[in-house]
């Protein structure tokens, strides 16, 4: 069983960062894929940034590339989103996900995820 937890939204003006962390708790067997997601109501979730847990490699939605890093620190069991550069579009409630599946297709969909946390809101004005 792994349990989720994010931390860290909050509100910041275009143009801004913000980190937001996910703190990882799992009982017994490895994590494969971590990841974070992000949803506007009414909108469906949208992955915007995987990681490989084993590797640490990543990758990112073109609409952050450059703008948003994806990394983790396995001593505080912790997932972070680094974001630059932040938009008003940026604004989300931005969920971190995992799996132990080693899947191979689509990362970004979060059918892909069977572990979620609770989410956290970023609100980027302009």
């Amino acid at each position: 069983q792994v349990q989720l937890a994010e931390s860290g939204g909050g509100s910041v003006q275009a143009g801004g960062s913000l980190r937001v962390s996910c703190s990882v708790y799992k009982n017994t067997g490895s994590i494969y894929w971590l990841a974070w997601f992000r949803q506007v109501s009414g909108k469906e979730r949208e992955g915007v940034a995987v990681l490989e847990a084993g590797s640490g490699r990543t990758y990112y939605v073109n609409s952050v590339k450059g703008r948003f890093t994806i990394s983790q620190d396995n001593a505080k069991n912790t997932l972070y989103l680094e974001m630059n550069d932040l938009k008003p579009e940026d604004t989300a409630l931005y969920y971190c996900a995992a799996t132990h599946r080693s899947y191979l297709g689509n990362l970004f969909e979060p059918r892909v995820y069977n572990f979620w946390g609770q989410g956290t809101q970023v609100t980027v004005s302009s």
